[in-house]
């Protein structure tokens, strides 16, 4: 069996509980949507995990039309947002970390050195007194 420690409920009783046929599970199997266990029998088992994955497919398809090949997409997508998120979460950890040593002398250095200084009226460019703007309205044709 491939998940263990959680309860876990046979093809019939799945399908009863979600008003669906058990060739419909069959199916979302094939497609590689769900992933139930196995024992050593061969009977299919579903953890809640399982059931939670039918119910997204259920709604993507029941409530919102979906098909089987667009599920497949959008749960594709939730997996990666999952491990992004997971990603991200620890990065924020790392950093929160390293701010809470705070920054030494080093760093210190290697930031002042790595960084452009600059000024903001240095980013802007400024008008000389002889340069002034050009009225605004219609061009001035040149004279020949």
């Amino acid at each position: 069996m491939k998940k263990t420690g959680k309860a876990c409920f046979m093809i019939s009783v799945v399908a009863q509980k979600y008003d669906i046929h058990p060739q419909t599970l069959r199916l979302y199997e094939r497609e590689g949507l769900l992933t139930p266990s196995r024992t050593d029998g061969n009977t299919r088992l579903y953890s809640e995990d399982d059931l939670e994955q039918l119910e997204t497919i259920l709604s993507l398809t029941r409530d919102l039309g979906v098909n089987l090949a667009g599920v497949e997409i959008i749960l594709n997508m939730r997996r990666k947002i999952e491990r992004m998120q997971a990603e991200v979460n620890e990065f924020m950890t790392y950093v929160k970390t390293e701010l809470s040593r705070g920054i030494d002398a080093a760093w210190e250095q290697r930031l002042s050195t790595a960084l452009v200084k600059s000024t903001p009226t240095d980013l802007v460019r400024a008008s000389t007194p002889t340069q002034t703007p050009a009225p605004p309205g219609p061009p001035v044709p040149p004279v020949d």
